[in-house]
């Protein structure tokens, strides 16, 4: 009898990552959580804002990981280095009109004012908000300062105020909050004994702290195509600690 051989060649077509050509501003990503945002963004094809207040060397690190990926569609480099405080007002709108006193990560022989939209070519499309800020003293109120108090103040008002915004202007922007428990970075452990971190970890169901790997899939799922119906929520990121 005759054999008979059929070969199949399937030809996949090459797939573009899923936030190539998109620009993202993560705050507060020179450590910690941000610098696990942004470096998973970029993996996903995202240019990246990498934004710092005073950890200037930390900053210019995560740029060099993120333009030693592989290359996206499009010229120019893949993250650029922007210093703002973000907890400032006048700080906020220079980044948000595109400027900052930021460099490409290459360029190390000074600062110059730079636009990321030049840099890029691009508007920005995502936008995390990341930074931070942490009294390592955990003083009680009664004995926080007026200016400590307000600048906590002005990181903590997103939860409260992120439904309240969305529903009043009936944004299409999409506007979530992922709300992580307690995450092994360098922020969480300071002030801490190793008693209040064994603590912290045994009050969680999976009984441990939480790690930025845990967080980071879900803002890169909220990035992209499949996070558009998700808006205006507050979403824990905290395997179940309350």
């Amino acid at each position: 009898s005759r054999i008979r051989i059929f070969l199949l060649f399937i030809v996949m077509a090459a797939q573009s990552p899923p936030l190539a050509g998109r620009v993202a501003i993560v705050t507060g990503s020179s450590r910690g959580i941000g610098r696990a945002i942004a470096i998973h963004l970029a993996e996903l094809g995202a240019r990246v804002v990498v934004n710092y207040t005073t950890k200037s060397s930390d900053a210019d690190l995560v740029a060099a990981e993120i333009n030693g990926l592989p290359g996206v569609t499009g010229n120019g480099p893949r993250a650029i280095v922007v210093q703002a405080n973000v907890s400032e007002p006048r700080s906020r709108a220079t980044m948000r009109k595109g400027w900052g006193v930021g460099r490409l990560q290459e360029k190390r022989k000074g600062e110059s004012k730079l636009s990321w939209k030049r840099a890029f070519e691009s508007p920005v499309h995502i936008l995390v908000n990341s930074a931070g800020v942490l009294d390592p003293k955990y003083p009680s109120i009664a004995n926080t300062s007026v200016e400590d108090f307000d600048r906590t103040f002005r990181y903590a008002a997103d939860c409260s105020l992120i439904r309240i915004f969305v529903f009043t202007i009936n944004s299409r922007n999409n506007l979530c909050l992922h709300a992580p428990g307690p995450i092994a970075t360098e922020m969480f452990f300071e002030g801490k004994s190793s008693e209040v971190v064994e603590k912290i970890a045994a009050e969680n169901p999976f009984g441990r702290v939480g790690e930025v790997r845990d967080v980071v899939p879900l803002v890169g799922f909220l990035a992209g195509d499949g996070g558009e119906w998700i808006n205006g929520q507050i979403i824990p990121v905290n395997g179940g600690y309350v």
